[in-house]
């Protein structure tokens, strides 16, 4: 299946050079524009294998890498386990985030909060995730995990208002099952939609926290 992408040969070879540096190469988990996704294992832990595709059209391994070394002990993001390049390719390797894909969830309120304090640390971190608003890229479990920063950048971050536009004020299925789950009116939208104004003037989020721990 993926023999137009990389063939066994190279796929073998990238395997025993994972091999050498502690990682086990188990199985092929997604392709994405840039790359192919494998999961792995080491040292006892799951983790997800990232390697540039030969057509993909930009390099963005490096600057994702950097940010994970960046975030690395906050819990907003699994911790980077290796980068490198093989046979000019970029690759990258980190722990695996076990969850659901918010965008296939519903959030319980402990979830929200959560998603509320991650959101603000990248942006307090001048972090702009870049791809927030999808909901593919907060995974729901124990924990939340914010996953895939191959298009972050420290730009002017938008992080905690498209995730609390994403979960409660859009025409999406997130935000609808997010709605009827938690009963909210237009009242509350609306004081939503105030709030998050005065967040975008001041970057204060007390009165964001207050409002959601009223879900």
């Amino acid at each position: 299946m993926l023999s137009y992408l990389i063939s066994q040969e190279e796929l073998e070879r990238f395997k025993d050079f994972l091999e050498e540096r502690g990682i086990k190469l188990e199985e092929f988990y997604s392709k994405g524009t840039t790359s192919l996704v494998f999961i792995g294992n080491t040292k006892g832990k799951k983790v997800i294998i990232k390697l540039e595709r030969s057509d993909s059209p930009r390099k963005n391994f490096k600057r994702e890498a950097k940010i994970l070394r960046l975030l690395e002990g906050k819990e907003i993001t699994p911790r980077l386990v290796d980068y490198g390049v093989f046979e000019g390719k970029e690759f990258l390797v980190r722990e695996f985030a076990e969850g659901e894909p918010l965008l296939y969830s519903t959030p319980q309120k402990k979830h929200i909060l959560q998603i509320l304090e991650k959101t603000y640390q990248l942006d307090v971190l001048g972090i702009d995730h870049g791809q927030i608003q999808g909901g593919k890229h907060i995974i729901i479990g124990e924990t939340v995990w914010i996953i895939d920063f191959e298009k972050a950048s420290f730009r002017k971050p938008k992080n905690v208002t498209s995730a609390m536009a994403m979960i409660f004020l859009n025409n999406n299925v997130i935000a609808k099952r997010v709605r009827e789950r938690f009963r909210l009116d237009q009242n509350f939208l609306n004081s939503l939609r105030e709030v998050l104004r005065e967040y975008k003037k001041t970057k204060n989020i007390e009165e964001l926290r207050e409002l959601l721990s009223t879900l």
